[in-house]
């Protein structure tokens, strides 16, 4: 039996990490902010790095709630809870550095492919070695698989890739065009909304522990963290744009690929869903896992996608998505694997190792251009 749920409502939830935290973070990233005006660079890296530290005791909190949250609500509306949240972190960030005046105009998509890579094949690779370790071999639901994969197949392929064969030789779509593709983008993950929390909600459940009846938080309880799940979020995207506009300063001042702002970025918002990603491949509940990892991926599209291209056609900034060749390959890649790595329902180290490979190669490349 499965007490993992059941754990998870009876814990006791410290002040420290769930409700100082986030505060801390609020009344920290104000003050710095402050600070952050013509300072030496000392002075500046330093501030930074407190940052830094708040936005992960945030991250931390955030986790803490949206885990109970999750349980509450149960499965699937516990997951698409906690993704939308990191969603929102993600759309941020990027819709803050995009306002600069120094902004990068390939920064949306360099984001959008580290979370793709990141969690397609680093998250998920890590997922199914780690389940590996412990249960050998682990099953998944291969329909409720296959309904993430073909949306996000589309979704990769017309806003990462088709912008390089629209015509436009800055990889970029027109205005019409980008208007046209962040509906389509929109729609799209609302019609999987529909079908995995209306339609067919059982592709989504785990195989191994869908009939177990675990005892969930009562309706004040879930309400109460739902509510600081809110505002860990609002405490994390705060501290997470100062952090990134210092970031990205310091990246400038050191001539670091432009490719490793998006890498730092993705890593930020996944961080919640990872650590979670993992401690339910542990349990050996695996369709939880890549309920969550896929989920990610697909909602950092569907959604941040209509978002930039809002911004971009209401400030005229321009918007870059399109990917070079070596990045499309790996991206071609990437989705072939996954979809051979689910197409028998059943998952082993070998395949978490494959995944780990093609992210560690693309690691290699963003490093090393």
């Amino acid at each position: 039996m499965d007490h993992a749920g059941t754990q998870a409502s009876q814990k006791t939830v410290g002040w420290w990490n769930s409700y100082l935290a986030p505060v801390l973070a609020f009344v920290g990233a104000a003050t710095l902010g402050l600070s952050m005006f013509q300072s030496p660079p000392a002075l500046y890296a330093a501030v930074t790095g407190l940052e830094g530290f708040l936005l992960m005791i945030a991250v931390f909190a955030t986790l803490r709630h949206g885990e109970i949250v999750a349980h509450w609500l149960g499965e699937p509306y516990g997951t698409i809870v906690l993704t939308m949240a990191v969603t929102v972190i993600e759309v941020s960030i990027i819709a803050s550095l995009m306002l600069d005046d120094s902004a990068n105009p390939e920064l949306a998509r360099q984001t959008l492919f580290s979370a793709a890579m990141l969690v397609c094949n680093g998250l998920v690779g890590t997922c199914l070695v780690y389940g590996a370790v412990y249960h050998r071999e682990q099953e998944i639901s291969m329909t409720g698989t296959s309904a993430y994969l073909t949306v996000l197949m589309a979704l990769s392929v017309l806003t990462l890739l088709m912008p390089n064969y629209t015509g436009d030789p800055g990889a970029s779509f027109t205005q019409p065009q980008l208007t046209f593709v962040a509906v389509v983008a929109l729609a799209l993950y609302g019609a999987f909304l529909f079908m995995q929390t209306v339609r067919h909600p059982g592709y989504f459940r785990d195989a191994l522990h869908h009939d177990v009846q675990v005892a969930r938080p009562k309706m004040r309880i879930g309400l109460w963290h739902l509510l600081w799940l809110l505002i860990s979020v609002a405490s994390v995207v705060t501290v997470s744009e100062r952090f990134a506009h210092g970031l990205e300063d310091g990246l400038r001042i050191i001539r670091t690929p432009d490719a490793i702002l998006g890498v730092v970025i993705a890593l930020l918002v996944l961080l919640p869903e990872a650590m979670t990603a993992l401690q339910a491949a542990r349990a050996n509940a695996l369709q939880k896992s890549m309920n969550i990892a896929l989920g990610s991926a697909l909602a950092t599209i569907g959604l941040t996608i209509p978002s930039v291209a809002m911004i971009s056609l209401y400030t005229g900034k321009e918007l870059i998505l399109g990917l070079g060749q070596r990045d499309s390959m790996l991206l071609i890649l990437t989705l072939a694997i996954s979809v051979v790595s689910f197409g028998t329902g059943r998952t082993n180290v070998l395949t978490g190792f494959v995944h780990l490979v093609i992210f560690f190669i693309y690691l290699f490349f963003q490093i090393f251009p």
